[in-house]
């Protein structure tokens, strides 16, 4: 019996997998990240209070959480959707791929926050700036937990 057809069908399913997986991991760093830095926890009370039309002061911590883990655990397999995008485009897996992909996420991620969410809550403005810079820090942690294991879990599979 010839088993590859039914790996090769899939391996694009598993990579879904492997992206979960990996924002699991990325998404526990990330949290690391985020403790240590002056505005790094706020980010997940600035889309509460934003669902909320609450100030990130007094936004619900429970919804702060789960925002925070739900987008963490999405975008791993948004990244695995841009990574194999990004193969299609540039004609197979490269580190060329890879780094487009992640540098497309990377914008998607803070460009989403600084420009959609961060607007829109109702922070004092001198700290916009800081929640901003903060914001991209712990971003680029993630991804640089997420890629790595995603492009390592992909040949796996």
């Amino acid at each position: 019996m010839n088993l590859t057809p039914l790996v090769t069908t899939l391996s694009v399913p598993l990579q879904f997998v492997v992206g979960v997986v990996a924002a699991v991991i990325a998404t526990r760093v990330m949290d690391v990240v985020m403790a240590r830095l002056p505005e790094g926890e706020t980010s997940p009370f600035v889309a509460s209070g934003v669902l909320t039309d609450s100030r990130p002061s007094v936004a619900p911590a429970r919804l702060a959480s789960v925002v925070h883990y739900v987008a963490g655990l999405l975008t791993g397999p948004l990244f695995v959707w841009v990574l194999l995008a990004s193969q299609g485009l540039l004609g197979g897996p490269s580190l060329v791929a890879t780094l487009l992909a992640a540098g497309v996420l990377y914008l998607l991620m803070v460009g989403f926050f600084a420009v959609v969410v961060l607007p829109r809550s109702q922070i004092a403005g001198q700290r916009l700036g800081p929640v901003r810079r903060d914001w991209a820090l712990s971003a680029a942690a993630y991804l640089l937990v997420l890629v790595p294991l995603v492009a390592l879990g992909s040949t796996l599979v």
